[in-house]
């Protein structure tokens, strides 16, 4: 069965069963725009969220007002090769609220979005919120100047659904931008100390905090690109970067650990020769974690590679 056939069919069966079980845009979120939820009978608006990133940044602007599911989740799972399921249809035909990354990211929400066609739904995509997008670069989360636009607007959307706990979201708007503070002022002190060092990365998605930090990325950004969307690298740049980590010319190679293939893997095993600290970074956010305390971990793992 070709990749193709089976998505299709996939998305089918996601129609069929949505319309099965009542859970279109007549039987659905769209039927009303607020459920009671909690024992105090405040109102929960239902979100879902492509990314669990996402997902955590909704909570957190929530103020208790939310229900999140987030589909894309497990950090053993290349983000671009992901496929959704019945479940995840089902969630989003339920949801009030929807945001996913967009920029050919998430193409699987727009599929999902598609088999339950909802007008008062209220769809975010953060690659069109983010003020400060990079070039052929879809990963705007890393930004973090990207995510105080995306924050408000996920804010303003929560207030539209749900007007009468604006207040709330006012108040949870802004202690989500002061716990930003910490990882702008982490971005600044890696800029003072290590402006213009040189490092190796396996694709782009760490770009928008190398910029920041004034890093200079000496892998060829073809290089980059390909791998970031699962393509093979032109020749040229692959022997360029190989020679970038054998002859010591990068300090650190920053590497992605959900979009691994046997160019990466032989990249980080020549750096481990080659004793070349290895930095990891992942697309989603790992268990346990806060999009903040994510960032910051990784940080704090560049900075410590860096003094190395």
């Amino acid at each position: 069965m070709s990749g193709n056939w089976k998505a299709s069919l996939q998305y089918v069966l996601v129609g069929v069963i949505l319309t099965a079980f009542g859970l279109s845009a007549c039987g659905g979120a769209g039927a009303s725009s607020l459920s009671n939820g909690g024992s105090s009978g405040s109102p929960t608006i239902a979100v879902v969220a492509a990314e669990n990133f996402y997902g955590n940044i909704v909570q957190q602007l929530g103020a208790g007002h939310v229900s999140v599911v987030s589909i894309l989740s497990d950090p053993n799972i290349d983000p671009h090769e992901y496929e959704s399921s019945v479940q995840n249809g089902i969630a989003v035909s339920k949801a009030q609220l929807v945001i996913q990354n967009g920029d050919d990211y998430d193409t699987w929400m727009d599929k999902l979005l598609s088999a339950s066609p909802n007008p008062k739904r209220i769809v975010l995509v953060g690659a069109d919120i983010a003020n400060h997008k990079l070039t052929d670069n879809p990963h705007v989360w890393y930004g973090i100047d990207n995510i105080q636009t995306i924050a408000a607007g996920i804010t303003a959307a929560l207030e539209k659904i749900d007007p009468a706990d604006t207040s709330a979201f006012e108040a949870a708007s802004t202690a989500f931008d002061q716990s930003l503070l910490p990882i702008q002022q982490k971005l600044s002190e890696l800029k003072s100390k290590y402006a213009g060092t040189p490092v190796g990365l396996t694709e782009t998605i760490f770009l928008y905090q190398t910029g920041p930090i004034g890093l200079n990325v000496l892998t060829p950004f073809a290089y980059e690109k390909a791998i970031a969307e699962g393509n093979d690298p032109p020749a040229d740049t692959v022997v360029t970067t190989n020679n970038q980590i054998n002859q010591r010319l990068v300090k650190v190679l920053i590497y992605n650990v959900q979009t691994v293939t046997p160019l990466t893997t032989n990249l980080q095993e020549a750096a481990i020769k080659n004793n070349i600290p290895i930095v990891p970074v992942s697309e989603t956010m790992p268990e346990g974690k806060t999009y903040q305390g994510w960032m910051l971990d990784q940080l704090n793992a560049l900075q410590k590679a860096l003094g190395g």
